[in-house]
């Protein structure tokens, strides 16, 4: 449910002809209300055009400084090359690889300094393999890295295909496409504890049970519906499909001080991962997402 979301997010930024540069988990949101089945993707202080006046995309450089947070930052990224639209792709991918794990292999890693942190994080991140990160998850994962490290520098990627390869692996899984997520469910569930209804109801989405309405996508730069999500499993019999797709227009801006970095502490609340994927026979990390009024 959120990587489809996601993938959408980043390639609507970039038929913009921007990169986003900073892609993380803090800087997608959810909303609320009848838009509590969307994510917004936020914050383009360190975005940047890839394409200049004339359509010609930016060309290859090295020795650049690192720019965005190190955790997520690509591979490329570390060794000093200009971003392109493939990073944020990559990024993208680490975020889902830690929603999936519940942290990543350059976390907590110690420094003197910022420098040297970096340094550290980028020396754990060339070492670790792509099977190595995605070891205990399905091979779909380590697909989508291996395609997004494939890409030459200018290469437009194909999205539909990141899509469809999370897609075809939702449906394997035997999930169900719903439109709400996790939380929602769970909150509902939690008001009707504290304030029992007066007269009963369902758990099917609609005026009266609180749960949002799916409402039209209107999204026609996407390249597709985005009403693929990945929720309950088909097995749960407290689950009701909802009908319809959702708006996906959620580009949300935010300025934001032009340096970010790894060190920072998150205030991201802590949500079911059940959302996402489920490997047979793991555990399920938590993940993180804030909420949008």
């Amino acid at each position: 449910m959120l990587a489809d979301q996601m993938i959408n997010r980043v390639g609507y930024v970039h038929t913009k002809s921007f990169l986003h540069r900073d892609i993380k988990p803090d800087n997608f949101l959810v909303g609320l209300g009848r838009r509590a089945n969307q994510v917004y993707v936020i914050d383009f202080g360190l975005a940047k055009k890839f394409r200049d006046s004339n359509n010609q995309h930016i060309p290859y450089r090295e020795n650049k400084n690192l720019t965005g947070t190190a955790r997520y930052a690509s591979m490329n990224t570390h060794l000093g090359i200009e971003q392109s639209r493939r990073d944020d792709l990559e990024s993208l991918g680490y975020v889902l690889m830690y929603f999936l794990r519940g942290s990543l292999p350059w976390q907590g890693l110690k420094a003197g300094t910022k420098k040297q942190k970096y340094e550290r994080i980028s020396e754990k991140k060339v070492s670790t393999s792509i099977e190595s990160l995605c070891r205990g998850y399905l091979s779909d994962f380590a697909s989508y890295f291996h395609y997004c490290r494939s890409l030459r520098f200018d290469d437009k990627p194909d999205y539909a295909y990141l899509k469809r390869l999370l897609r075809d692996l939702f449906i394997r899984e035997g999930f169900q496409f719903d439109y709400v997520f996790d939380w929602t469910i769970l909150k509902y569930q939690q008001s009707q504890i504290s304030t029992p209804p007066s007269r009963g109801i369902g758990l099917a989405a609609g005026p009266s049970s609180g749960l949002p309405l799916a409402s039209a996508n209107n999204d026609g730069q996407s390249g597709g519906k985005d009403g693929r999500y990945i929720g309950w499993s088909s097995t749960d019999p407290t689950r009701r499909r909802n009908s319809g797709p959702i708006a996906i227009d959620g580009i949300v801006s935010r300025e934001k001080a032009p340096v970010t970095n790894d060190l920072t502490g998150s205030k991201d609340a802590m949500l079911p991962s059940s959302n996402f994927f489920r490997s047979s026979g793991s555990a399920r990390p938590k993940c993180h997402l804030k909420q949008q009024p």
